[in-house]
């Protein structure tokens, strides 16, 4: 079960990531969902429809690209944040919960914030250091 589950949350990551790339080499992000679009796929993934999530974390990885833009001055990669934003993305439509009066992207806007945070804390951790220029280096 719990293997199944990784091995979704990886294929769903891979296809996430292969969106943004090309959203952000052509410089177009599909346009965000109305309420009702949004109303209409979130009931569908919540009944375990892989396309609607597909659906939805293609049209909010705009939100994915604008949080990691406040995040360009810490030295880390953009490439490695748009990958972390994009799990947190992927994270936040697998638990989002519409019952609670939150918002789509309010919710997703936090998660996504809240991964990239946490990637960047890591980061001394796992025994990275900075450079004077900015590149990481192993220690």
């Amino acid at each position: 079960m719990f293997s199944g589950l990784w091995a979704l949350l990886c294929l769903s990551l891979v296809n996430g990531l292969l969106l943004l790339v090309s959203y952000i080499a052509s410089n177009i992000f599909p346009q965000p969902l109305s309420e009702e679009e949004e109303t209409h796929y979130l009931n569908l993934a919540a009944r375990g429809n892989e396309k609607a999530r597909a659906v939805l974390v293609e049209h909010n990885l705009r939100l994915v690209a604008h949080i990691v833009k406040k995040y360009e001055g810490t030295g880390e990669d953009t490439d490695d944040l748009i990958s972390t934003g994009t799990i947190g993305l992927i994270k936040a439509i697998s638990s989002f919960d519409p019952k609670k009066g939150t918002r789509l992207a309010t919710y997703v806007a936090r998660c996504i914030e809240n991964e990239i945070l946490m990637h960047l804390r890591l980061l001394p951790m796992a025994g990275v250091a900075k450079s004077r220029r900015g590149k990481y280096i192993d220690r």
